[in-house]
């Protein structure tokens, strides 16, 4: 897709490099936990895939509050599923918004119930560094880790994997994978790969079901057990 002045890729569309599997990228730009939810593409994905299928879900970056008037994606600020808040359009309506652990475990045990494998990826890190190091990830990262826990489900720390691929990579190489000036999440075709391997690491070195299909190039990809 093309930010700014540069073209920008997800890492989703790579990740078909390092497994065994074909892959399906229904990762849509600008969409939260909420929005994905609210414009069916959850239901969607339950009907296209097959039982026995592997489905991850990531959501974070579009997933914050908006301030005074609601933007149709942010989600209610808490981890408990229950947890809701009432926000006001931009007509003045009130409606009622839930929690980020709200969506994705319902969007998990729809997918379950289809018989799908499902994998929840925390967000990417944004190329924000502190002392040589990506800083202290968002609260979406531990909402991702409670509600896999909550359904029964793999979790992989992408965030976590990612920081310690840039820390590998170095600061002054990972700023040139974000070539929009100002925009520190979207990154180049380099980085997008790098972010994807990133994601392979964190399915090596976890318990995940998807781990049997990693290929030789995806057994190859740099990084530790440890993130």
């Amino acid at each position: 897709m093309a930010r700014g002045n540069t073209v920008t890729d997800g890492w989703g569309q790579y990740l078909s490099q390092f497994v065994s599997i074909p892959v399906v990228n229904k990762a849509l730009g600008g969409r939260s936990a909420r929005s994905f939810t609210e414009e069916g593409r959850f239901t969607e994905i339950a009907n296209l895939a097959k039982s026995g299928d592997y489905v991850v879900i990531s959501f974070g970056h579009n997933d914050g509050s908006a301030g005074a008037v609601d933007n149709g994606r942010q989600c209610a600020v808490g981890d408990g599923y229950d947890t809701t808040s009432t926000v006001k359009t931009a007509d003045g309506q009130s409606i009622v918004i839930h929690s980020w652990p709200y969506y994705i475990q319902n969007a998990v045990n729809l997918l379950k119930s289809k018989g799908l494998n499902v994998i929840v990826s925390s967000q990417t890190p944004r190329n924000g560094w502190v002392n040589g190091s990506i800083g202290a990830p968002p609260r979406f990262v531990g909402y991702a880790k409670l509600s896999a826990e909550r359904t029964s489900v793999n979790y992989i720390d992408h965030y976590a994997y990612v920081a310690q691929a840039y820390k590998r990579i170095g600061q002054t190489t990972v700023n040139t994978y974000y070539p929009n000036s100002g925009d520190v999440v979207h990154t180049s075709a380099t980085g997008a790969k790098v972010v994807a391997q990133a994601f392979v690491r964190g399915v090596l070195c976890n318990a995940s079901a998807l781990k049997s299909k990693v290929n030789s190039a995806g057994q190859s990809v740099p990084g530790t057990k440890t993130p």
